[in-house]
């Protein structure tokens, strides 16, 4: 019996593959899930459980959250990474950590087929594809859903004949979960109008009418504390900040984009931990980093979030711009204080050492110790001494 190896994640589109795969095609299935910070230890093995139920011959657990940060979200945060001002690339990035994993588990197994669940409308489909046909090569990518091209209700439907028992009325909605935020697709994101029930958010919203200060600190430009309490990494202070700033409703939004293959796309999604850091971690920034450093910050980190969107996490280009956005850390230290509120936060401002906006070089509007009027009046003549040229010789030639 031949093997292929599924990406599952226990969703109604990988609960498919597996009875689709095993049952209509006669493939051995070995089912794998790569753990990208989305799955409590409960959760997993509720999985693994459903996985054996559905009649996969092995199921194999991938715990990647330390890694998906080292690899991926750590640039993402150094870069401020907002896919069109809005969307923190969570499902964008965890899919590429998963493909790399499923493709490694592909090898150890020598398999000769691999599998997904992606759709033929959505990005998920080229980042896998991508992915596998770089790293595993001459290995056959199955998709059932994309190539049945079948809807949910057809799905449900399906499993319903084949006798199998999970919370239909839940996959109504699909859901990504991962520890740099949540997607939630239904039937509210694929038209240009309309907005998710509050039913429809995995996050419940529990704390109306209250408000706290958060105080983030960073030290080259990685969290390592959150209201003075430590923490031995990163994903663990991320995963300390949703829980505090989840629970207010914070980082829900709808994200309209481009999708790889040429359509535009809607997907709603929470991410409170990323969006809260994402601001508080630019605020630091711009006291401590010159204007150009920000300039071509923002320039590099935009190509960056875009290629990654784009499944190109491999192109060696990355490797250079993430080599840049280290080297851009080095002054990023100190501590950034947010209020959180009902479906909102804002960043009060920063301490640190290396902030640049200091009273003994001047105040803004006010009085400069750096530099006399004097000094002020050579350099603006010197400063636009071209620009004069240019309209002189303009003016002269009209004569």
């Amino acid at each position: 019996m031949e093997k292929v190896v599924l990406g599952f994640s226990g969703g109604l589109d990988t609960t498919f593959c597996v009875k689709y795969l095993t049952e209509d095609k006669g493939l051995e299935v070995h089912s794998v899930i790569v753990n990208t910070g989305g799955f409590t230890e409960e959760e997993l093995k509720k999985v693994e459980a459903h996985a054996y139920a559905l009649g996969v011959k092995t199921h194999t657990t991938v715990n990647a959250v330390k890694g998906y940060y080292e690899s991926i979200i750590k640039y993402l945060i150094f870069g401020n990474v907002l896919k069109n001002n809005t969307y923190p690339l969570s499902v964008s990035a965890e899919r590429l950590s998963q493909a790399l994993h499923i493709a490694d588990h592909v090898k150890k197994l020598g398999a000769k087929l691999v599998a997904h669940g992606s759709t033929g409308a959505g990005n998920d489909q080229v980042r896998f594809d991508m992915i596998f046909q770089i790293m595993i090569p001459g290995v056959e990518i199955l998709t059932p859903i994309r190539d049945l091209q079948l809807s949910r209700e057809a799905e449900i439907d399906y499993l319903k004949g084949k006798g199998v028992q999970m919370n239909f009325e839940k996959s109504a909605y699909s859901i990504n979960k991962g520890l740099w935020g949540t997607s939630v697709g239904g039937k509210e994101t694929l038209q240009s109008k309309g907005m998710l029930p509050e039913s429809a958010w995995p996050t419940p919203m529990t704390k109306e009418g209250q408000s706290e200060e958060m105080v983030i600190g960073f030290e080259k430009g990685e969290i390592k504390s959150v209201n003075k309490k430590t923490f031995t990494h990163p994903t663990e202070a991320i995963q300390y900040i949703q829980a505090i700033a989840g629970a207010y409703g914070i980082g829900r939004d709808i994200h309209v984009g481009d999708t790889i293959i040429g359509i535009k796309g809607r997907v709603g999604f929470e991410a409170a931990a990323p969006m809260v850091i994402l601001k508080a971690h630019h605020a630091l920034e711009k006291h401590v980093l010159t204007k150009w450093q920000l300039s071509w910050k923002d320039q590099l980190a935009q190509f960056y979030g875009n290629w990654l969107h784009e499944g190109q996490i491999l192109d060696p280009v990355m490797r250079d711009i993430e080599a840049y956005l280290v080297s851009s850390q080095e002054q990023v230290t100190g501590e950034v204080f947010i209020q959180l509120n009902p479906y909102r936060f804002q960043v009060a401002g920063i301490e640190s050492a290396n902030d640049l906006m200091s009273a003994k070089f001047g105040k803004y509007g006010e009085m400069n110790t750096g530099w006399t009027g004097a000094d002020v009046r050579g350099f603006t003549k010197i400063f636009g001494n071209q620009t004069s040229i240019f309209h002189q010789i303009k003016d002269e030639n009209k004569k």
